[in-house]
């Protein structure tokens, strides 16, 4: 039985734009197809971590608007608990704008509101010794660092999900961390002109148990105590690449609650994140389990159709 998992960041509203290909300059171009979406990379990886029927709570901020009540109604809808997403008066909720080609390709423009309360007063930190694993973003940095000390006092493993943003905080945070998993341009940003192995070796000098990068198509590279590894993506035809990453952060932590080793984690991320590219949308695509294992039942393996 998978214990709970706890999800720290962000929460949005996507408004997600189908086009022929992206713009290169000023133009108007028409749309093919338009959704709205939950998002945010937090909420989008709790939503993966319940879809493959795992119990899961976000703590997170949104305003108490519209867009929050969305936000949150979303959420629920798909089983993630939402006790702690606090709705603050003077903030407005998070949205983003993602313009999507018929590669898969995208571009993102997100509006996050930098008056947002940073406080964690109100988180119920005595919860945290209760959870399997911790999954974080980096867009409330206070909250990082208050729940991860508090799962390092617990012995309860730490995920970090390092996109672009926070990299001064990164060395306080990654003392913190158990499993620092990088995009490629974050790791070129925090540890720059490094070859990719010889950076995440340098960050696991900072105390982790395994620093890894997520590499979109190209798969995915990790280094700890064993020596590390390397997964190739699954090959399917990408519609919309938009949350992909967020998708394998959440069922790389899944897995992880399921006391499964890396390789197997990485495996069972890549073909999660692979299955939600399928679909427009950061969360449409999302699998269950049964999508997995029929989707590894039928051989599909890392890096073939």
């Amino acid at each position: 039985m998978t214990g709970r998992i706890i999800c720290i960041g962000h929460a949005a509203l996507d408004r997600v734009f189908r086009v022929n290909t992206l713009p290169r300059g000023p133009t108007k171009i028409r749309a093919l197809e338009y959704i709205e979406s939950g998002g945010g990379i937090a909420a989008n990886a709790a939503v993966a971590i319940s879809r493959l029927g795992g119990k899961v709570e976000l703590w997170s901020r949104v305003g108490d608007d519209d867009v929050g009540a969305r936000i949150r109604a979303g959420l629920v809808a798909e089983g993630v608990d939402t006790r702690y997403v606090a709705s603050f008066e003077e903030a407005r909720s998070s949205t983003s704008a993602v313009i999507v080609d018929d590669a898969g390709d995208r571009v993102v423009v997100g509006a996050r509101d930098v008056q947002m309360p940073s406080s964690t007063s109100w988180l119920p930190l005595e919860r945290v010794k209760e959870a399997q694993a911790v999954l974080a973003d980096l867009r409330w940095l206070e909250s990082v660092r208050a729940v991860f000390g508090a799962a390092r006092s617990a012995g309860v493993p730490t995920i970090l999900d390092i996109d672009l943003g926070g990299r001064e905080a990164l060395p306080d945070l990654l003392s913190l961390t158990d499993y620092a998993i990088f995009t490629e341009p974050a790791l070129e940003d925090f540890l720059p002109n490094l070859d990719l192995k010889s950076g995440l070796d340098r960050a696991m000098l900072h105390g982790v148990r395994h620093a890894g990068v997520t590499r979109g198509a190209r798969g995915y590279v990790w280094r700890d105590s064993f020596g590390g590894g390397e997964i190739p993506a699954y090959a399917v035809d990408a519609v919309d690449t938009t949350g992909a990453g967020d998708a394998f952060h959440g069922a790389f932590a899944l897995a992880l609650s399921e006391r499964r080793a890396a390789v197997d984690c990485a495996r069972f991320a890549a073909a999660v994140a692979a299955l939600k590219c399928m679909r427009l949308g950061s969360r449409a695509g999302l699998p269950r389990r049964t999508d997995v294992e029929a989707f590894l039942s039928r051989g599909a393996s890392p890096g073939a159709d």
